[in-house]
């Protein structure tokens, strides 16, 4: 894996936006799959608000995508699995990095046909505790017909990113600007922040 996160951490530093193909394997990617379509069948997604605990806000207008947080008391095996690799990923990004990560937070995230997030800012106003924003992409044969593209903007230009299987992407929460432009099938994804604090 150390060639992956290596990947992921060259390209944030070349250009503020670390990308990595097969951050998480076809196999885990499957069956995360699996457990995101099973908790829509049991109607556990939760529409997303904007905000945090102290602070939060449903507005369908600004983002309308579908969540459920992960977290090891589920002891569901393929979640461990992802979260081991986030320990790994941590461990090296600290180590190599010197980030003083202590934490992370994830969850599933679902953007049925028809879904958006308007453009924003990932780290809150009144917290800033998120020091990175991570986001791995579980989508399979998407094509640029599909939309759901995910448009970074940097100072200069605006970065378009597929949201394709296995794909991960990386950015600093507090500095870039980003949103999810209307997608036209199911489009899903673990999108989180790692954290100080």
């Amino acid at each position: 894996m150390e060639k992956i996160f290596n990947q992921l951490i060259n390209s944030f530093i070349k250009d503020k936006v670390g990308i990595a193909e097969n951050f998480i394997s076809p196999a885990l990617s499957i069956q995360l799959v699996n457990n995101l379509l099973h908790l829509q069948d049991k109607d556990q997604l939760l529409l997303a608000g904007t905000g945090n605990k102290v602070i939060v806000a449903y507005n369908e207008t600004l983002r309308s995508d579908k969540i459920h947080w992960l977290d090891r008391l589920h002891n569901d095996p393929y979640e461990n699995d992802f979260l081991d690799l986030m320990d790994t990923f941590v461990a090296y990004l600290n180590s190599t990095c010197y980030t003083g990560i202590t934490g992370y937070e994830f969850h599933y995230t679902l953007y049925e046909k028809g879904a958006f997030y308007k453009k924003h800012i990932d780290q809150f106003r009144n917290n800033n505790l998120r020091q990175y924003s991570m986001i791995m992409y579980l989508n399979e044969y998407w094509t640029e017909n599909d939309g759901g593209e995910l448009c970074i903007h940097h100072l200069n230009h605006v970065q378009h990113i597929t949201p394709s299987a296995g794909k991960s992407v990386f950015f600093k929460s507090s500095e870039l600007a980003h949103e999810v432009l209307l997608t036209h099938k199911p489009r899903m994804s673990i999108t989180g922040w790692l954290k100080t604090g």
